[in-house]
This record gives C-alpha cells, sequence and structure tokens, in this order.
C-alpha cells in the first residue's frame, strides 16, 4: 500500500508563501495521480490541485490559480504544493492524496476519485 505524509504547513501572514511536501512510502508514485485537498473545521474537504502521474496535465480550482503551484518529483517520490500570495481563507488542513492509474495524463478533482490519503498538516494565514 501507499503511506503519505504531509509537510511544510505552519504560520504565516498573508502575502507569505509556504510549500507543502507529500512524501510516499511502500510505492513508488509513478503510477498514481495525485492532488492536494483542504478541509476547516464543520465544511466539506475541498479540492485544490491535482496532477496527472507524468506531472503533465495540472488542474487547480478558481480561488488558487495564480497563486499555487503543484509539482512532483519523481526521484524523490514526492508531491509539492507551492503556496503563494496566501489570503486568511486559505487557512485549512491540507491533505495529498493518491489513486493509481495507467491513464499519464489522467488528472482527478473529486475526493471520491482518490484511494489513499495523508494525515494532513495545518496552513493557518494571518491578517
Amino acid at each position: 500500500q501507499v503511506q503519505l505524509v504531509e509537510s511544510g504547513g505552519g504560520l504565516v501572514q498573508a502575502g507569505g508563501s509556504l510549500r507543502l511536501s507529500c512524501v510516499a512510502s511502500g510505492r513508488t508514485l509513478s503510477l498514481y495521480a495525485m492532488g492536494w485537498f483542504r478541509q476547516t473545521s464543520g465544511k466539506e474537504r475541498e479540492f485544490v490541485a491535482a496532477i496527472s502521474t507524468s506531472g503533465g496535465r495540472t488542474s487547480y480550482t478558481d480561488s488558487v490559480k495564480g497563486r499555487f503551484a503543484i509539482s512532483r518529483d519523481g526521484a524523490k517520490n514526492t508531491m509539492y504544493l507551492q503556496m503563494n500570495m496566501l489570503k486568511p481563507e486559505d487557512t485549512a488542513v491540507y491533505y495529498c492524496a493518491a489513486q493509481r492509474t495507467l491513464n499519464p495524463n489522467l488528472v482527478l478533482s473529486n475526493l471520491a476519485e482518490y484511494n489513499y490519503w495523508g494525515q494532513g498538516t495545518q496552513v493557518t494565514v494571518s491578517s
């Protein structure tokens, strides 16, 4: 099975930046589409960004376009979320997710499409 561990969360002022990492163990991520989701207390977990197994296709929710960038490093078996120009409304627990697929161009943006999840990392943006 795939184990995912997020890191890089923390406290940052509005306008600042953070880079989240999701490191996989157990299996290589070369055949896994991946994504980032976030959740605040009392709200449903929502899609943030996704990337295909090849890294050549990405998708973002409208609120983070132009500010966040998802990427992956096959050699390090790691996925990243670079978050710039952070806003207080970005405050949430961020989760990484993975789903095995043989389609190198597949980008998944729905919760139900992912089978593997990390434990989450807290991102807090102050005003």
